[in-house]
C-alpha cells in the first residue's frame, strides 16, 4: 500500500493510529473515550495546516493518550461525512513506546486497552472496526525495515573521481534534512547504509539527531556488491530485516527495485505503479517500509515517495 496524494480529495483531512502494546497472549489496542460525542474511537484528529498526515497521526495520539508511538504499517484510509463536507482520516498501526497511566484530558476522558476482537465489538463506529480487523490480520511486527534510497547527488557526468565518492548535491542535502523527521516517526533504532557516500551523507543527520551509532557499511546492499552476487544481497537483507526492532537501509537505485521486487513477489504483495524496465519505484530520497512478522513474512510494504507529502 502506498500513501496516494491524489485520494486526498476531502474537505477535512485527519489522521489517526491503532496504538498497540505487547500483551500476554497478543497485542493489545487502546480505545479512548470522547465525552463530546459519548464514543469509543481510536486516537485520531484534524491535520494542521502544512502539516503531513504521518505527523499529524503521531501528534493526535500523542494530545489525546498521552503515549509515545512509532509508526508501522499503513492500514488505510476512511471517509465520511461531517458538517464540514467529505472527511478523510488516514491510519497507522502505531507501537506504544511508553505505556503508563491515562490522564484525562479535554478531548479523552478514558482509555482502555483491550484485544483487537474486544476492541472490534466495543468501538462504536463500523469504519473503525474495519480499521482494527486490519491491524488483526496483520499482526504486530517483529522487524521493520526503512529502506531509503539516497537523497540527490551531483550529475555523475560532472563528476571526475570514483563514483561511490560523489556527494550529495545541495538538492539532496535538503532532502536529508527532510528525511530526518520523516523517518523518526518510525523509530529507527540502528543504521545500515551501503558504501557510496551519498548514502552515507543521506542519513547522517538522522543518525545525529536521534544520537544512534554510526551505520555499518554494507557492501552487498551497493550496487556493484549486490550484482556481484545478488543472492548473497538479498540473504544478507534478510539477515538485517530478522533484527527485531526498527532499521534504516540507506541503499542505491540499482538495488532497491530488485530486493524490494523480490519480497513482494515472495510473498504475493502487490507493489505500486510498477515500471516495466525500472521495477518497483524508488525515487531519490523516497522509503519503502517493510513490516515483517516473527516468521519473517512480509506483512506489509508501503511507499513513500516524497518524506513532506
Amino acid at each position: 500500500m502506498s500513501p496516494d496524494p491524489s485520494a486526498l480529495e476531502a474537505d477535512v483531512l485527519a489522521a489517526g493510529t491503532v496504538l498497540w502494546c505487547p500483551g500476554d497472549v497478543g497485542p493489545l489496542v487502546a480505545l479512548v473515550h470522547r465525552p463530546k460525542y459519548d464514543d469509543w474511537s481510536l486516537p485520531k484528529g484534524k491535520v494542521d495546516p502544512g502539516e503531513s498526515l504521518s505527523a499529524a497521526a503521531v501528534r493526535e495520539t500523542w494530545e489525546e493518550t498521552g503515549l509515545r508511538a512509532r509508526l508501522g504499517a499503513l492500514l488505510g484510509d476512511v471517509r465520511y461525512d461531517v458538517p464540514e463536507g467529505r472527511k478523510l482520516v488516514r491510519y497507522w498501526a502505531a507501537e506504544c513506546l511508553n505505556r503508563a497511566d491515562f490522564v484525562p484530558n479535554q478531548e479523552v476522558d478514558e482509555l482502555v486497552w483491550v484485544p483487537p476482537a474486544e476492541a472490534t465489538s466495543r468501538l462504536t463506529r463500523d469504519h473503525d472496526r474495519e480499521i482494527v480487523a486490519r491491524f488483526a490480520a496483520q499482526g504486530p511486527p517483529r522487524s521493520v525495515v526503512l529502506v531509503v534510497r539516497h537523497a540527490k547527488a551531483g550529475s555523475r557526468s560532472d563528476w571526475d573521481g570514483e563514483d561511490d565518492l560523489r556527494p550529495l548535491s545541495a538538492a539532496g542535502r535538503r532532502q536529508a534534512e527532510q528525511l530526518v523527521p520523516f523517518l523518526a516517526r518510525f523509530g529507527p533504532e540502528r543504521a545500515v547504509t551501503a558504501p557510496p557516500v551519498r548514502c552515507r551523507e543521506t542519513i547522517a543527520p538522522l543518525v545525529s539527531a536521534l544520537g544512534l551509532e554510526p551505520p555499518s557499511v554494507e557492501p552487498l546492499l551497493g550496487e556493484e556488491g549486490y550484482w556481484e552476487a545478488p543472492d548473497r544481497g538479498l540473504a544478507r537483507f534478510h539477515e538485517l530485516a530478522a533484527q527485531p526492532g526498527v532499521t534504516v537501509v540507506c541503499s542505491q537505485g540499482g538495488v532497491i527495485p530488485d530486493v524490494v521486487g523480490t519480497l513482494l513477489s515472495e510473498w504475493g504483495l502487490n507493489p505500486p505503479e510498477v515500471d516495466e524496465e525500472k521495477g518497483v519505484p524508488s525515487k531519490k530520497g523516497s522509503t519503502w517500509v517493510l513490516c515483517l512478522s516473527s516468521s519473517g513474512a512480509l506483512t506489509s510494504a508501503d511507499y513513500y515517495p516524497d518524506p513532506t507529502a
